[in-house]
């Protein structure tokens, strides 16, 4: 079994910083695909980046040159370096981990991100 922990959200005024972790643990395979979602007050989940193994990284549109997704894989973490934060980045960010022949997914269980203006 996997299991996935976010820390780091909060309150934070709009121009402000937060870093974001999420700490994988259990059976984790050397190749997979980590990634943060967020999904905001009555509206889907979206993408915001996800990072491989071999540490190529996307990114949505809107957070591009905000938002940097880093990992350390011998501690099994991802991170979310959230910068230049707006009002309409508040959400809840879920990590995201991808992996196994069938692209077995699993989510953390979300940390909250306030901006406010």
């Amino acid at each position: 079994q996997v299991q996935l922990v976010e820390s780091g959200g909060g309150l934070v005024q709009a121009g402000g910083s937060l870093r974001l972790s999420c700490a994988a643990s259990g059976s984790i395979f050397s190749a997979n695909a980590m990634g943060w979602h967020r999904q905001a007050p009555g509206k889907q989940r979206e993408l915001v980046a996800t990072i491989t193994s071999g540490g190529s990284t996307k990114y949505e549109d809107s957070v591009k040159g905000r938002f940097t997704i880093s990992r350390d894989n011998a501690k099994k973490t991802v991170f979310l370096q959230v910068n230049s934060l707006k009002p309409e980045d508040t959400a809840v960010y879920y990590c995201n981990l991808e992996q196994g022949p069938y692209g077995t997914q699993y989510w953390g269980k979300g940390t909250l991100v306030t901006v406010s203006s």
